[in-house]
C-alpha cells in the first residue's frame, strides 16, 4: 500500500493516534464497569476497543511505505468516572468521528484518489455509527444503575463491524468471511 499525498498521510496518522487512544481508553473504561458490576458493558467496551484496533491497524498499514518520525495530532476524552460517564465519553468521542473528522477525512482521500485510505476511512466511518449506538443502549442502563442486556457480541477484524447475535455470513461493511468474526 502506498500514500501519495501529505494532507491524507496527515489524515491517517491523525486518525491512527485517534483510534489508538479510543482502544486503551476503552479497555480502561472496560475496568471500571467491572468494578460497578456490569460486566456486559465492560465486555461492550473490550469488544469495541479490539474494533478501534483493527481501524489502527488499517490506517496504520495504508501508511506503511511512508516512514518517519512525526508529531501525531489526534482528539481524544481523557479521564475516568462513573461508568455512565464514561459511556458519555465514548459517545461524544464516536459521534465526533462519525459527524466532523470520517466524513472530511473520507472526501479528502477521494479528491486525492487514495484508494487504500479511502477504504480505511470508509470502513472506520461506518463501523463507528455502530458504535456511537451500541454506546448509547448501554449509557441508557448504567444511568438506572443496571448493565445492559448484551447477547453475542462480534467484531470484524478486517474493517471493526461490530453486531450483537448471530454473526453474519459476510461482513456487510467489507465483505470479509464469518471466519473473521471475533467473538467477545
Amino acid at each position: 500500500m502506498k500514500v501519495n499525498n501529505d494532507m491524507t498521510a496527515d489524515f491517517l496518522r491523525q486518525a491512527y493516534g485517534g483510534e489508538s487512544m479510543a482502544h486503551m481508553r476503552y479497555l480502561i473504561w472496560a475496568e471500571i464497569a467491572e468494578q460497578e458490576r456490569m460486566p456486559n458493558i465492560a465486555r461492550l467496551f473490550r469488544g469495541i476497543a479490539y474494533a478501534e484496533w483493527a481501524h489502527a491497524n488499517n490506517h496504520f498499514n495504508v501508511l506503511g511505505q511512508r516512514k518517519g518520525v512525526y508529531t501525531v495530532a489526534a482528539g481524544g476524552v481523557f479521564g475516568v468516572g462513573k461508568t455512565a460517564d464514561n459511556l458519555q465519553g465514548a459517545i461524544d468521542g464516536e459521534l465526533h468521528e462519525v459527524q466532523q473528522m470520517y466524513p472530511v477525512y473520507l472526501e479528502a482521500a477521494r479528491f486525492q484518489n487514495e484508494k487504500d485510505a479511502e477504504r480505511s476511512f470508509g470502513y472506520a466511518l461506518e463501523a463507528e455509527k455502530i458504535h456511537a449506538q451500541l454506546f448509547k443502549q448501554a449509557q441508557d442502563s448504567a444511568k438506572q444503575g443496571k448493565d445492559m442486556e448484551l447477547d453475542n457480541l462480534y467484531i470484524c477484524s478486517i474493517c471493526g463491524y461490530t453486531g450483537t447475535g448471530e454473526a453474519p455470513d459476510v461482513c456487510p461493511i467489507c465483505g470479509a468471511k464469518k471466519e473473521k468474526f471475533k467473538n467477545f
